[in-house]
């Protein structure tokens, strides 16, 4: 457990030396620079320095007393709040800090992803979109690997506030799912199944256009295997905005076939 926890005070600014003094000083609260010294196997002139600096942070308090300064550290519940500060901080400024990157690093990126984890890892993905998520999806597919679909991604983008627009065959599966359209933050359009069958689902969303495949089943009982699933994401503001072209142009028809 204390090396978890050493670990988590890393991931939240503390170095080496810095992450044991804190969990030392939880022990024994209010102490010299000495004791915490011997507890945590430190060099004492090191200790000192670093405490000195915690305290500049405020990371820790110091107190003066008769023998000398006494140390103790903040409470844990200070440093969530100021973890969560820097967080709040940082989401602000990452439009300003993705607009200093420079040409090289807005070449287009492709990840790869393999297994029914990675395909995971892009659903997750598509959590952080910050526009409307556009979809071509078979209803039937993610549902046949992931019976808890609904429950627990379904329920998340909502939460989140992402609005979808999909299109879907017009199938069991897809008729089941675009009955539930009201409260689940999404239009779905319905194409022929028996033209638009398609096995595989594209979102795109934000400058990211990601693509899953479910194998090369026709239906939803013979979808490939977990060993068969994967997905890729390309990164590209000029493929997204292409991909999102090519959506609207697809969505009009399925418009029209409804009316």
């Amino acid at each position: 457990m204390a090396r978890d926890l050493l670990s988590i005070l890393r991931s939240v600014g503390f170095d080496d030396k810095e992450a044991p003094l804190y969990l030392h000083g939880l022990e024994v609260g209010s102490a010299p620079a000495s004791q915490y010294a011997k507890g945590t196997g430190l060099n004492r002139i090191t200790v000192y320095n670093t405490l000195e600096d915690l305290v500049r942070r405020g990371q820790f308090t110091v107190e003066k007393k008769v023998r000398g300064k006494y140390y103790a550290p903040v409470a844990p519940d200070l440093l969530a709040l100021d973890a969560r500060k820097n967080v709040e901080q940082l989401e602000r400024s990452l439009p300003e800090l993705k607009s200093l990157r420079g040409g090289a690093y807005r070449k287009p990126q492709v990840r790869f992803f393999e297994g029914w984890e990675g395909v995971r890892r892009v659903y997750e993905d598509t959590l952080t979109a910050g526009t409307e998520l556009l979809n071509f999806a078979n209803s039937a597919a993610v549902r046949t690997f992931w019976p808890k679909y609904d429950e627990e991604y379904v329920t998340q983008r909502v939460k989140r506030g992402i609005h979808l627009r999909g299109i879907a065959p017009d199938d069991a599966a897809g008729r089941k799912v675009h009955g539930e359209d009201r409260g689940r933050m999404r239009e779905i359009r319905l194409v022929l199944a028996r033209d638009f069958d398609f096995t595989n689902e594209i979102n795109i969303y934000d400058h990211k256009v990601a693509i899953c495949s479910f194998g090369s089943g026709l239906n939803a009982s013979s979808f490939g295997s977990l060993d068969e699933v994967f997905a890729v994401i390309i990164e590209s503001p000029e493929v997204a905005e292409t991909q999102r072209q090519i959506f609207e142009m697809a969505w009009r028809y399925a418009g029209r076939r409804k009316s």
